[in-house]
Order: C-alpha cells, then structure tokens, then sequence
C-alpha cells in the first residue's frame, strides 16, 4: 500500500503539481483499517483505540480543517462526526496518561507491559504528524502534499514494527518511520546540485550562482513547464534596463497574470532563453525513498556510527 498509493500520488504531484484531499481520504480509509487490526492482534485495550482515533483526528486538520463551534450548532454532519471524533481520542488519551503517564523510561528500557508498550506506540504517533504539520506551517515543507503525505505514512506504519526490514540495524536513537521517509528523500536533494552542475557544464556553462540549481530553457517552453522563471528585466538609475538573473525562487508563487506579465516584458526585450529552476515535488523522491526504508530501515543506523555515537 505504501509503495503503491505513494507512486499514484507522486504522479499526481508531477503531473498536476497538487493532489487532491479526495485522494487522501480515500487511502487514509485501509491505513485505519490497517493499524486497527495491528491493535486487534495485539490485544490492545479501549482506550489505545481512543487514542489512535485522537491521532487521526489531528491529522485529518489537514484535509477537513478543524470544526468549529458555528458549523456544529448549525447542524453540520462531518463537523459533529470530528469533534465526537476528537472527544473518544481526548477520553482515551487521558486514561492512557492516568495508567500509563509515568512509565515513560519503563518503555524506552523495553520493560513496560504491553498495554503500556502499545499505548505510549500509539501516542507517538502524533511526533511525526506535529513535526510534518509545523514544517508546512512554517514553509519548511512547502507542498501541501508532501506534509498530508508523511501524515498519513504516520498512520499507515505507527512504528518500525510494521516496517518488515530487509536487513535491520540497532540504533541507538531510531527515528519514527514517516520521519526516517523523510530523511530518505531529502538525502536525494544532496545529489541534485552535482547533477545540474553536470548537466550544466555539458551544455556549455553558466554562473557558477545558477548552475547548481537551475538551467536554461527557450522561453517559449518554460511557459509550459512547472519551473521558476528566474530571469527578469531590471530597470536601472540610468534609466536603462539589464537582464537578471535570481538566484532563488520567490518565496511566494507568482499569480498567472504576474508570470505573463513578465513573459511579455521579456520577450519586448528581445530575451529568447531564461535561467528556470525545476519546482521539484518532494513526493517523487519520497517514493523511491521506500526502497531504502524497507532494506535498512532509517537512516540514524549509519549517521550516528559516523558521529561516534
């Protein structure tokens, strides 16, 4: 299902450049049906299931929005239906803090019972959900995607025991498995800029600012391509005006009207080719970033050897 659902998803992503919240709900429902039945086996008391609810919900804020109080006393069914949602996870997790709050090393040393064991699994769930929400937030993570992506990764594999790891390693420190996902694919970002350097030097050259991270197109294809336009027309005090190129993409996505309006003043002056940088989808590199997930696990297992840990 990971590896699946993550290639129609990056797909979607490269092609469309958004994937629907429709998407998401629709794969969240076997990720649920999943971890239930991982709880089923295990034997786990009500109130983990509660709790497991309550992490679903703090995911779902980020395709259905939180309910609020307006739309529940106007009778809204889906705001009624979360927030009963949010109260089971808000009664479960509060049990689970009353037997199970003060046995947070007994976990960690492995030697808690398994209620114990399986509550504190569950509520670590909402680590890798609070860290990916609070990237996006904050435009660490700039795709929406990405961020419901590795939210929902969270809920599909809770912990490294529904990984079936090829070749495991003990760290000492092991990373939840949306985060280690993560990890994976931002280590592919590394080997980008030796490929646009390569690339670059073959096709004749450019600044040694851009070449690392963009290339250069004719402008007639980069309108019909999913890159930033990063040259422009500068008007200088000598009433003249130069050709620059940025060296970062503008924090804030142009409206369509803006990057046609810059079209127009590009080619009014006669500019045929433009330094472009691809708007990479963080999902296609998650989706190969499962291979190395379920070979070996996370990649703390060989960081931390090298830091003499």
């Amino acid at each position: 299902m990971l590896f699946f659902a993550l290639g129609i998803a990056a797909w979607l992503d490269n092609k469309e450049r958004r994937v629907p919240n429709n998407f998401w709900i629709t794969w969240s429902k076997p990720a649920i049906f999943l971890w239930t039945l991982d709880l089923m086996i295990n034997n786990a008391p009500w109130y983990v299931y509660a709790s497991a609810a309550g992490m679903v919900a703090y995911a779902s804020i980020a395709v259905i929005g939180r309910p609020t109080s307006s739309d529940i006393l106007d009778g809204n069914r889906l705001d009624i239906v979360v927030s009963l949602w949010y109260v089971i996870g808000i009664v479960g997790i509060i049990q689970g803090i009353t037997l199970h709050g003060s046995l947070g090393i007994d976990v960690i040393n492995g030697v808690a019972d398994n209620e114990a064991m399986l509550w504190w699994s569950t509520i670590a769930v909402a680590l890798p959900i609070f860290l990916v929400d609070f990237a996006w937030r904050m435009r660490l993570i700039h795709g929406g995607a990405d961020s419901k992506c590795l939210m929902w990764v969270a809920i599909l594999i809770p912990n490294w025991e529904s990984v079936p790891i090829l070749y495991p390693s003990e760290p000492l420190l092991s990373l939840p498995p949306a985060i280690a996902l993560l990890m994976w694919g931002g280590a592919v970002f590394i080997i980008l800029p030796f490929i646009f350097i390569i690339v670059n030097l073959l096709r004749g050259g450019g600044p040694i600012k851009l070449i690392w991270h963009a290339y250069q197109l004719d402008l007639e294809e980069a309108q019909n391509r999913h890159v930033w336009i990063l040259t422009s027309i500068v008007e200088m005090p000598n009433e003249g005006r130069k050709i620059m190129h940025k060296t970062r993409a503008p924090s804030r996505t142009p409206s369509n009207n803006e990057i046609q309006k810059l079209i127009e003043e590009l080619k009014e002056n006669d500019v045929d080719t433009v330094w472009v940088t691809p708007k990479l989808p963080l999902l296609a590199f998650l989706w190969p970033s499962v291979l190395p997930l379920v070979l070996i696990g996370g990649p703390m297992a060989y960081i931390m050897p090298l830091l003499g840990l």
